[in-house]
């Protein structure tokens, strides 16, 4: 196949994600105060459909790669809108956490602490109304899970907008456009071709996890992509800053710290923290509860008890185990930090950054094995200059994780998580993952 009939086929392969993502929302029949689980069939039959997504944009991918003429920016730019465009202005259906994050916005507009109250107490009875508050989660018994950051911005996003659920879309793509922007500066960084950006932009988990049901991992994904494009252009202070905001968003990326933090560099922690403690002051006056639902999600999820672990079920571990196999996990994790903040003494290229990103992040989502898809988007970052297939396949297959909704099963995990941990042993041979970064930026190509 020629270049030219390679960038048309990468084109056909857009206009058919389109499409597939057009015929999505017509699936669903949303229930009442009923998401995703509650489908049956009609679910099933959604899951297939990204399946299919799922093929088409890997082929687009292996075209991108193989081809060496590189595909023109704008019409991948302009096909990621289009793929964003209708989920974004239908309601959501596959996720309702969206409504909290419009709720919290408007307690915080009230002058009240988000993390002082459950939805459904007495004190904030006035604020309810008859979009929003019947649809918000865990109302009756949990406070508020998210960090202060996604705080801040929920408060700034519903004061923007008089339509919540449309605003709240609109403002969290905004923050992704953002994401999009620094990863694609982060390629010229990395001295690979701008086009790359299709394989975050066009992977059907942000399409459907964010422009349909507005996830606050947007969020992450645009700190995360920035903290990295800083940290390769030699910035790290900014670097610091914007991986602080991508903790208290979601507070997974703090594993990050290591792949981008050079050792004797005590300006990055400084920053780090600094910030941390300011974003959380405003909120101190809830004491404990500034940290909100968040060991009560670790035991709804099963992560205290590993009854919610993939590796802990697969493996037949007792319960009394999943305290040890925590305690592993993270001696893992800070024994890989320790080696690559020690190694660190210049600045990293970006690459060696993106791969030890893939390693540590890889890891930990493995290790927790997170039951929700959107949880898995932010590792479409690194796979933008390091196009791993192991990393590839876990976020471009995580949306199987709906078809497990009582994390009781191993089937749909099983599915999603050993292909990803052969490929990952198929990854880290020596010399496999260099072959998989494709075409190089040719001098003065910027598409």
């Amino acid at each position: 196949m020629s270049p030219t009939n390679r960038q048309r086929t990468i084109y056909l392969c857009g206009a058919a994600l389109i499409a597939l993502t057009i015929t999505g929302l017509t699936i669903p029949h949303p229930i009442p105060n009923q998401f995703g689980i509650g489908y049956g069939a009609a679910l099933d039959h959604f899951i297939a459909l990204i399946g299919v997504q799922a093929v088409i944009y890997l082929a687009a991918i292996t075209l991108l790669l193989t081809t060496q003429a590189p595909a023109k920016l704008f019409p991948i730019l302009l096909i990621a809108a289009l793929l964003r465009l209708p989920p974004l202005l239908t309601p959501p259906f596959l996720s309702n956490d969206m409504y909290r994050y419009i709720w919290d916005g408007w307690v915080q507009a009230a002058g009240i602490n988000p993390y002082r109250y459950i939805p459904a107490d007495p004190h904030l009875a006035s604020l309810r109304d008859s979009i929003v508050y019947p649809n918000i989660n865990r109302a009756t018994y949990a406070h508020t899970i998210y960090p202060p950051a996604a705080e801040m911005m929920f408060w700034a996003i519903t004061r923007m907008t008089l339509a919540p659920v449309l605003g709240m879309k609109f403002g969290l793509l905004g923050f992704e456009s953002l994401g999009i922007f620094a990863i694609i500066r982060l390629l010229d960084s990395a001295q690979l071709p701008r086009d790359r950006i299709l394989i975050y932009a066009w992977n059907p988990l942000p399409i459907w996890e964010f422009a349909s049901s507005g996830h606050v991992d947007a969020l992450t994904v645009a700190f995360v992509a920035m903290s990295l494009w800083f940290a390769a252009s030699s910035r790290f202070g900014r670097a610091a800053a914007a991986l602080a905001v991508a903790t208290l968003t979601k507070f997974l990326p703090i594993i990050l710290l290591p792949a981008i933090w050079r050792r004797r560099d005590w300006k990055f922690p400084a920053i780090f923290s600094s910030l941390i403690l300011a974003f959380y002051l405003p909120y101190l006056a809830a004491g404990a509860g500034v940290f909100g639902f968040l060991s009560g999600y670790g035991a709804q999820e099963g992560i205290a008890s590993g009854r919610g672990i993939f590796l802990v079920q697969a493996l037949s571990l007792p319960p009394s185990a999943a305290t040890a196999y925590l305690f592993a996990l993270a001696a893992l994790l800070c024994g890989l930090a320790a080696i690559m903040v020690f190694r660190k003494t210049a600045q990293p290229a970006p690459r060696i950054i993106a791969k030890d990103v893939m390693l540590l992040a890889g890891i930990a989502m493995l290790g927790l094995s997170p039951h929700y898809p959107w949880y898995y988007a932010w590792l479409l970052i690194p796979a933008c200059i390091l196009p791993a297939p192991s990393i590839l396949y876990l976020a471009t297959a995580s949306p199987l994780l709906y078809l497990n909704p009582t994390h009781s099963k191993l089937l749909w995990p099983a599915f999603v998580y050993i292909p990803f941990i052969a490929l990952a042993l198929r990854d880290l041979r020596p010399l496999k993952l260099p072959s998989l970064t494709g075409r190089p930026l040719a001098e003065g190509e910027h598409n």
